[in-house]
């Protein structure tokens, strides 16, 4: 079992990619996080060409799909992750 070490309030997202089950969310400290997008009816609904639409908000702070409206918060993934 590995442990998630990362400061939420600074964390910045570098990079999203997505399997059919998933969001991996790749940080500026190296780390990968990934969250079942059933946690985001949005996400699930949205096709692979919307979901992959999608672009940095505040310098990696969140993350924008404009396809959708859908706006997600590294801080908010990461109380997600540590559940």
């Amino acid at each position: 079992m590995s442990t998630l070490m990362t400061n939420s309030e600074t964390s910045r997202a570098v990079g999203v990619r997505f399997t059919e089950d998933l969001m991996y969310v790749v940080l500026s400290d190296g780390q990968e996080i990934s969250v079942p997008i059933e946690l985001f009816p949005r996400l699930k609904q949205a096709t692979p060409a919307q979901r992959n639409n999608w672009r940095f908000i505040g310098k990696g702070l969140g993350i924008h799909w404009n396809d959708i409206d859908e706006d997600l918060s590294v801080k908010g993934l990461l109380e997600v992750v540590a559940k």
